[in-house]
């Protein structure tokens, strides 16, 4: 007798049966790509790192913020800190995970020198102020591991 062949069974990528189907919108991405509440746990993480690290560099008079609103109850940019930093975040996560990761190295690098310069810049209009002991090379990576903190929070979060 003859060995028999057993036919093989494949995905057909343009099937009909709609449990077999990727749903997908207009612009490609999936309905998880697409989902924000994958960013949520990453942005209130970001918003309280962000929060006590300001709060601790204050205290230790490392920087200021002479310009924030209700200065006799906060002492940091209370807005920055909830609205700045989450909305950013999201922004930076959700580019960050279109990326390669030797983009993303660079990705991260970038925006850890366009916040030290903006942190400059906020300097010269009076929103933020140094301590004398302050190294703006602190600024470059303190928001580079700032970054990669937020990034490695997310993919945990999200595997």
């Amino acid at each position: 007798m003859g060995r028999s062949m057993m036919p093989t069974v494949k995905h057909w990528r343009k099937s009909s049966w709609p449990l077999w189907q990727k749903q997908r919108f207009l612009n490609g991405t999936t309905k998880k790509q697409m989902s924000f509440k994958r960013y949520v746990p990453a942005m209130i993480f970001a918003s309280c790192l962000g929060t006590y690290l300001d709060l601790l560099l204050v205290e230790k008079q490392l920087y200021s913020f002479p310009v924030r609103i209700l200065p006799d109850l906060f002492q940091i940019n209370i807005m920055f800190t909830l609205i700045g930093l989450p909305v950013g975040t999201a922004v930076f996560l959700y580019n960050a995970e279109k990326m390669r990761p030797s983009w993303r190295i660079g990705f991260v690098l970038f925006l850890a020198v366009a916040m030290a310069v903006a942190e400059q810049l906020s300097e010269t209009m009076g929103w933020f102020s140094h301590g004398p002991q302050w190294r703006h090379s602190y600024s470059f990576f303190g928001y580079m591991i700032f970054m990669w903190l937020v990034l490695r929070f997310h993919r945990w979060m999200n595997n």
